[in-house]
């Protein structure tokens, strides 16, 4: 009897620090061991929430989430591919550099093998191509074999002196000169040469006053202002003039006989004193169509046709299709 009793006892304390545990978590603070000591040493229990911090949590679950606005993946280009090559063979190069296994060194030589031979093989169309059609051929705008190019520059010397004779007619030579410039001394025989080859006026202008050493040029005129209203800064200074009131700047400096020839040939075509056929042929070169400049406001894509847009280039060509 005593056994039971005592057995009931028992029972019942456990009861009620069963019911102390139910409250235990929030007042865990105010249990000694003693009291909860049925719980063993060998447990872990979550932290109570404090009620704030619940309801925190329980708000920000019910916010949707805000995602950032997805961007578009440019595609990558095909592999060994002009793009791809132009994105990714400078870092297997640089791997093949940086671990020079043979694995990293063989793969880097087989790309460059295998871009070399896309080169070749787009060579080899190029130079078909270019034989088949003359308005790409460079030889027939100018020969490029050496007997034909002597060929053409004996023509090119007799279109500039026909040309050149032509402009003495109704042009001149403005010289401006200082009588102590070592430069103008030179430059004063090329001009000498130059008058009697084709006949140009040389009209000299003195910015000292002075004479030309050796008697060169005695009807030279002194200058009064001219040579700081054409800009003068350094002599020898050469015009191509026109009566009555036409000035052209051929250079400031000293020039050679080709030079000078050269230079008076490309601003009497930029003038409109030359046409174009005949600046063609005082160059060696075949008077071809050329390509009009407002075919550049025209839109072409890699997406058309390509025969459609070599047909289209080929009828802006001046002089017809």
């Amino acid at each position: 009897m005593r056994i039971c009793l005592v057995f009931a006892l028992c029972m019942t304390s456990l009861v009620i620090n069963a019911g102390g545990f139910k409250g235990g978590l929030t007042e865990e603070s105010s249990k000694s061991f003693y009291q909860d000591k049925f719980r063993g040493w060998f447990w872990h229990e979550a932290p109570a929430v404090p009620k704030r911090r619940a309801h925190t949590l329980t708000q920000s679950k019910q916010e949707p989430t805000k995602t950032a606005p997805s961007k578009r993946i440019a595609s990558s280009p095909r592999a060994l591919s002009s793009a791809w090559y132009r994105e990714h063979l400078s870092s297997f190069r640089d791997k093949a550099i940086d671990e020079p296994t043979q694995a990293n060194v063989g793969l880097y030589l087989y790309l460059q093998r295998a871009m070399m031979d896309k080169a070749h093989r787009f060579t080899d169309v190029a130079r078909e191509v270019v034989m088949k059609d003359p308005m790409l051929d460079e030889n027939t705008r100018r020969p490029l074999s050496t007997f034909a190019v002597n060929e053409a520059n004996r023509r090119a010397r007799l279109e500039i002196d026909e040309v050149l004779k032509n402009l003495a007619t109704s042009m001149g030579l403005l010289f401006f000169f200082r009588s102590d410039c070592s430069f103008c001394h030179l430059e004063t025989p090329i001009l000498k040469a130059f008058q009697q080859r084709y006949g140009f006026k040389i009209l000299a202008v003195s910015i000292d006053g002075l004479a030309m050493p050796g008697n060169e040029f005695l009807d030279f005129q002194i200058d009064h202002g001219q040579a700081d209203q054409l800009g003068v800064i350094t002599t020898p200074a050469l015009f191509l003039f026109q009566a009555p009131s036409t000035i052209m700047p051929i250079s400031q400096g000293l020039l050679s006989l080709d030079e000078l020839t050269q230079r008076i040939m490309t601003l009497s075509h930029s003038q409109g004193y030359i046409d174009e056929t005949t600046f063609s042929r005082s160059r060696g070169e075949q008077p071809i169509p050329m390509l009009k400049q407002e075919i550049r406001h025209e839109t072409l894509s890699v997406s058309d046709d390509p025969a459609e847009s070599i047909d289209w280039i080929r009828n802006s060509l001046r002089g017809g299709p």
